[in-house]
């Protein structure tokens, strides 16, 4: 279990490393990849979504090939695209250098990372989930989401880092690439962990039942995602659309926002030192907090939690937004500390919730499309739509409307959604963490017959 934890989790890292770096050096790929004019923030956050759009396409692509082929196959392949795409943003020259070519590899760069990443994520929570304990599961699927934050505050904190140990200059030419060359060896590191790694159990289960030794076919792996499975299919999107906005909204968007947009339409901006080092703050206490969680929804359900983080993005979704927008520390920390903390009861509990709605035959393709159409029609866009936004009506409390409107969408998701916590996984066989466990789950089974 610990391998398996350990192997989810390192690519995660590889995977969200990017997004981190990318979000906290947005201002330096504006100045190095875009001519300059008023809509080159915009252009940044269109490349930035752009891999959004292909993420959809991964997970049609690599989901049911993973319900075909095996998890750690399809894991180990995705985690090496990722790893290759991110590396690849660091040897794109200038547009000083190569004029319109530098943003069209850009965004060829991203386009790779967004088909790889949408194989990576939903398969990633498969894998623990199959893995885990049936009364564990949210523990050990929380340190999937705790590989997702160490990623993006890595990224945060070497971006943060280097402009403090070198020159403005030696940062501008050379300095920034150094974090999307980081991603390569990590990436390495993950796919070596992967292959050495067995099937899950779940899917070797699949296998033995299966008379071509091979898991379900593609055909029939989609026809069941859309028609028997169509309303987990749509609870699925409605966690996902509260969970990622929250996401993107405080890793990708807040940076901008804190550094340059609220001083454009009438607030009190804080320095960008100041800033990144506010959010690296929240993102390494979530680190901490996200595994406490996860445990905790082993014992009271995932529910309680998500309802929390649903309900607080409703209530508080203004009040945080107007604390990041008059130039105090203190007030600031607040805003960026309770979006953090609502995002977390979802970090902490989706990856063992998601998994569990579908059954094993069709597990890893049903979450991964599922997962990645809402992630990319609602929540990767999140820094686009809210640039244009707040650009075109000077309005700054959008991003607090949009919180407000991932809160409702989650709470009346809430309403279906079934509790998962200490039940197997869908159409599974009960699973044990130990041996004395297995005879309790026996005995309990026995009885109820």
């Amino acid at each position: 279990m610990r391998r398996a934890v350990a192997a989810a989790a390192v690519g995660n890292i590889t995977e969200w490393f990017d997004f981190g770096v990318y979000g906290y050096l947005a201002t330096t790929i504006e100045a190095e990849f875009f001519p300059p004019g008023p809509l080159s923030q915009v252009a940044v956050f269109a490349t930035f979504a752009i891999a959004f759009f292909f993420r959809p396409l991964g997970g049609l692509f690599f989901g049911p090939l993973g319900d075909r082929i095996g998890r750690t196959k399809v894991l180990s392949i995705t985690v090496i695209l990722m790893a290759l795409g991110t590396f690849l943003i660091g040897l794109i020259p200038s547009y000083a250098s190569i004029g319109l070519a530098a943003p069209i590899l850009l965004v060829a760069a991203r386009v790779l990372q967004g088909f790889s990443t949408g194989g990576e994520y939903a398969g990633a929570m498969t894998f623990i989930a199959e893995y885990a304990p049936d009364r564990r599961r949210g523990y050990f699927g929380s340190f999937l989401e705790l590989g997702t934050f160490v990623g993006y505050a890595l990224g945060a904190t070497i971006a943060s880092v280097l402009p403090l140990v070198l020159s403005a200059e030696s940062m501008s030419s050379w300095g920034w690439r150094i974090p999307f060359f980081v991603a390569l060896p990590l990436g390495i590191v993950g796919v070596y962990l992967r292959v050495k790694l067995e099937e899950t159990p779940a899917f070797q289960t699949l296998l033995s039942e299966s008379e071509e030794r091979e898991g379900t076919q593609v055909k029939d792996g989609l026809k069941l995602i859309f028609t028997k499975y169509l309303p987990t299919f749509v609870m699925v999107g409605g966690v996902v659309v509260a969970w990622n906005v929250t996401n993107y909204m405080l890793t990708s968007y807040m940076p901008t926002y804190l550094e340059t947009t609220v001083d454009q339409h009438g607030g009190t901006s804080i320095d960008s030192t100041t800033s990144s080092w506010l959010q690296i703050a929240v993102l390494w206490l979530a680190v901490f907090i996200i595994p406490l969680l996860g445990r905790l929804s082993d014992r009271t359900g995932r529910k309680p939690i998500m309802w929390v983080g649903a309900g607080g993005l409703i209530v508080l979704g203004i009040p945080m937004i107007l604390l990041m927008q008059n130039g105090s520390v203190p007030a600031v920390f607040l805003g960026l500390l309770v979006m953090g903390l609502l995002l977390i009861c979802f970090s902490a509990t989706g990856p063992s919730t998601l998994p569990a709605l579908f059954p094993t035959q069709i597990r890893y393709g049903g979450l991964s499309i599922a997962f990645n159409i809402f992630v990319s029609a609602f929540a990767g866009t999140v820094s686009l739509v809210m640039s244009a936004l707040v650009l075109s009506t000077g309005d700054l409390l959008w991003p607090g409307y949009y919180l407000i409107a991932a809160g409702v969408i989650g709470v009346v998701t809430l309403l279906f959604l079934p509790e998962t916590a200490n039940r197997p996984l869908r159409d599974s066989q009960p699973s044990a963490g130990s041996v004395d466990e297995a005879r309790e789950i026996a005995a309990t089974m026995h009885a109820a017959r």
